[in-house]
């Protein structure tokens, strides 16, 4: 590997889930990075969190400590009467190294988990960046204190309002689903869960669920609720009231965890994303995150792909030599490649089943949950589908960042 030791740092913009897996991965790989982060700290934006297999065997090869790190579930998508409309089952020997399939924790506990694993240095807090300038050879940044930075490779993981992604591809619109997600957790004992499973239960029109958590030496359960929602209205004054009427009148635990959750455990967020780019990266910057693909919570997978693009593009930049402008831009549009088909499904996918879920016309609704009900449809869509992709993308990640899979 070439690096020439007066090469600037990477910079990486964001100390989300996305900026510190590009952070930590270009580290692995061997190059030297700067993350700078807006506020004054790097914090979580929200409560509960999923990941899937590639997230965690992403984390484990960046040097996270993967241990404990949530609680395994089986997941099922199920009609308002329990029924199982979709098994989503992942193969024992994947289940076996990774902890399970879809691992349940609390996004505080990733990060101080990410942050941890950060070298000393690295991590630059209230740092807000002016102006970019991608001049071939580098990428000059202008920051609000009047310092400038050069840098030969700028990642933005700045987030769904991404200012580097506004730089390359100019300003977008984002795309309300006209839906809305109440959250929360409880590590309080509730009898009626079922510890390790995850189900997705439909009724007409509000999707509930709830999974097993583990956070440090405790264990619990978080869960939602979603309907549809105008982003024209207020949120509910009390979230609370509101998450248990939602709640009621779904069968097995959902109503007595809302009921344990207190109210400091709660969060609500409305549903966006911004329609898929058709490219990423251009000259020496490119996105990774919600900076680049923005995504509904329907694909239970936002966190995941964002750390996943991290390790790819550590993949994709390990032994090259920074100071050589067409292999740096090439790499980039490498990793790009190795990812834009895959997050661009996920975005719209998740787009597609909050339509149908939420906004398909009453009179319809009735004959969707008949197709749902009585044909592998979902099955096939999300039982089937979604394992084979997470297999295909366990085996596309190779044995590690500075090993990657020969294509």
């Amino acid at each position: 590997m070439t690096v020439h030791p007066t090469t600037p740092p990477i910079v990486v913009l964001g100390a989300g889930p996305a900026g510190m897996a590009c952070a930590l991965s270009l580290h692995t790989a061997g190059h030297p990075v700067t993350l700078l982060e807006r506020y004054r700290e790097a914090r979580p934006a929200g409560n509960i969190l999923n990941l899937w297999p590639p997230a965690l065997k992403a984390l484990q090869a960046m040097g996270v400590d993967i241990t404990d790190l949530g609680a395994p579930n089986h997941t099922t998508f199920r009609n308002a009467k329990n029924r199982v409309r979709a098994d989503v089952r992942i193969p024992p020997h994947v289940t076996e190294q990774f902890g399970g399939g879809f691992i349940g924790l609390l996004r505080p506990d990733l990060y101080r988990r990410m942050l941890g694993s950060l070298p000393d240095g690295m991590l630059r807090t209230s740092q807000e960046v002016t102006a970019i300038a991608d001049r071939g050879d580098d990428v000059v940044l202008t920051l609000a204190s009047g310092e400038r930075i050069s840098t030969p490779v700028l990642i933005g993981a700045d987030g769904i309002d991404s200012g580097v992604r506004t730089h390359l591809w100019g300003d977008s619109p984002k795309r309300e689903h006209r839906l809305h997600v109440i959250g929360g957790y409880t590590f309080e004992p509730v009898a009626q869960a079922q510890w390790g499973e995850l189900p997705l239960i439909h009724t007409g029109t509000v999707q509930g669920t709830y999974s097993s958590i583990r956070s440090d030496d405790r264990i619990g359960y978080q869960w939602w609720v979603l309907e549809a929602w105008d982003p024209r209205t207020p949120a509910p004054a009390d979230l609370l009231a509101h998450a248990t009427k939602l709640a009621a009148p779904f069968p097995g635990a959902l109503p007595a965890l809302v009921a344990a959750t207190s109210p400091e455990n709660l969060q609500r967020w409305p549903i966006r994303d911004r329609k898929p780019l058709k490219q990423w990266s251009k000259g020496r910057i490119t996105l990774a995150g919600d900076a680049a693909h923005p995504t509904s919570p329907y694909a239970a997978y936002g966190a995941g792909m964002s750390i996943s693009d991290g390790y790819f593009l550590g993949q994709s930049l390990a032994g090259v030599d920074l100071t050589d402008t067409p292999t740096v831009v090439g790499s980039l549009q490498g990793y790009e490649a190795r990812r834009l088909t895959h997050t661009t499904g996920q975005v719209q996918q998740a787009y597609i089943l909050g339509k149908v879920f939420h906004h398909t016309p009453g009179p319809l609704r009735p004959l969707r949950d008949l197709i749902l009900d009585h044909t592998p449809l979902l099955q096939k869509q999300v039982g089937e589908r979604s394992p084979g992709e997470i297999i295909a993308q366990l085996d596309g990640m190779g044995d590690g960042i500075l090993h990657p899979q020969m294509r």
